[in-house]
């Protein structure tokens, strides 16, 4: 088991709490608050280890410091090998219970895996305060009593992940010199950022050749239609039973002859097996750790652009910092859009003018946001 290591940014805090009566095991980790309260979801895991939840923290803090927002990294985990509702309920509130001393005044909570705007309704309930989490139901509302706004929730559902990657993507184009409405694109993932990452660039002129999800996918060069793929979905049905096109293996969508690959599944899809099959000019790094770095930095050497995860994802972190502020959905698109726009024009022009790797480039600004505000 990895060691959680201390250096200068932290981890500030590091909680673990069990509740006996109900088996409920849990770890909050804040890592660094130095540019704001901590920010980072939940996730309910059988699995969960606090060093896991350190390392999504720590990410979480250069992810905030790059989106130009004032929240610091944090995360949390809550050990969960399954039940039914009502237990998971019991456990959501009593994790909620034990760290309301920290909550909103230096974490707030967020989905995760497992978590939903169920969950965070929950929280926001237990601890009391409207602002106990964000990514709410949009029917989760307050009235500030001194100004009279009404705020509510922005869940997950609306599709700000998704909607950033497409942003991110659509810069890196250009900075690249290319032209978006000439690019076809491969999406390995189907769930919530792929589908809104494949809307969002549809709308933008790109064309979608490709989908993949866990049973397989298909691929026409003609491109795909979101209504027929939608349909597939709202019934349970594999994507291979799209009408038209090839059929296709999860592994497949690597190879294909595209110029932009968004991985937005799960982790180290991009790996030894299959990184030297790879023919796209840029990914997008929808999904969290796609690759390894040493992986990345071999594809960034043959020519690849790459936008690094923690840029390319960083729409649901900004949509929260909305949520916070009391944002309507089209203020927080407004907002994901400025602040994600600007941070990846920044990191790639800057990795391709200085021929540097756009992780190290994108790590350089975050460390240096958070040292400049040092106090």
């Amino acid at each position: 088991m990895s060691e959680i290591k201390k250096d200068k940014f932290g981890p500030e805090y590091v909680i673990e709490v069990y509740d006996p009566k109900i088996g409920m095991e849990g770890f909050l980790v804040i890592d660094n608050t130095t540019l704001g309260l901590g920010k980072g979801g939940i996730r309910m895991t059988p699995n969960v280890t606090k060093e896991e939840v350190f390392r999504l923290a720590r990410v979480m803090t250069w992810k905030n410091s790059l989106a130009g927002i004032p929240f610091g990294g944090a995360k949390a985990g809550i050990v969960w090998r399954g039940g039914n509702d009502e237990l998971k309920q019991e456990f959501i509130r009593s994790f909620a219970r034990m760290i309301k001393p920290f909550v909103p005044k230096k974490y707030i909570p967020g989905p995760d895996v497992n978590t939903t705007e169920k969950e965070m309704a929950l929280i926001a309930e237990e601890i009391g305060n409207w602002k106990g989490a964000t990514g709410k139901p949009a029917d989760y509302c307050y009235k500030n009593p001194k100004t009279g706004k009404k705020m509510c929730g922005l869940p997950h559902e609306l599709g700000s992940t998704g909607f950033g990657v497409a942003q991110a993507a659509a810069t890196a184009t250009e900075a690249a010199g290319f032209d978006i409405k000439k690019m076809t694109v491969a999406i390995d993932g189907f769930g919530n950022v792929g589908e809104f990452t494949f809307r969002h660039l549809q709308k933008m002129g790109a064309k979608i050749v490709a989908v993949v999800g866990s049973r397989g996918g298909v691929y026409d060069h003609n491109g795909l239609d979101l209504g027929k793929l939608l349909k597939l979905k709202s019934q349970n049905k594999p994507i291979t039973e799209y009408p038209t096109g090839k059929k296709i293996k999860h592994s497949e969508i690597f190879e294909l002859p595209v110029d932009i690959l968004i991985p937005a599944s799960v982790t180290d899809v991009i790996n030894e097996r299959n990184k030297d099959k790879i023919k796209a000019k840029i990914i997008v790094e929808g999904a969290n750790i796609p690759m390894k770095e040493n992986i990345e930095n071999e594809l960034f050497k043959k020519g690849i652009i790459i936008v690094p995860d923690f840029v390319a994802n960083a729409g649901g972190v900004i949509s929260s910092y909305a949520e916070h502020k009391g944002c309507s959905p089209k203020q927080m698109f407004e907002m994901v859009e400025k602040r994600l726009r600007f941070c990846a024009k920044e990191i790639m022009e800057k990795s391709i003018a200085e021929k540097r790797n756009p992780r190290k480039v994108a790590m350089e600004i975050a460390l240096k946001r958070i040292e400049e505000n040092k106090k």
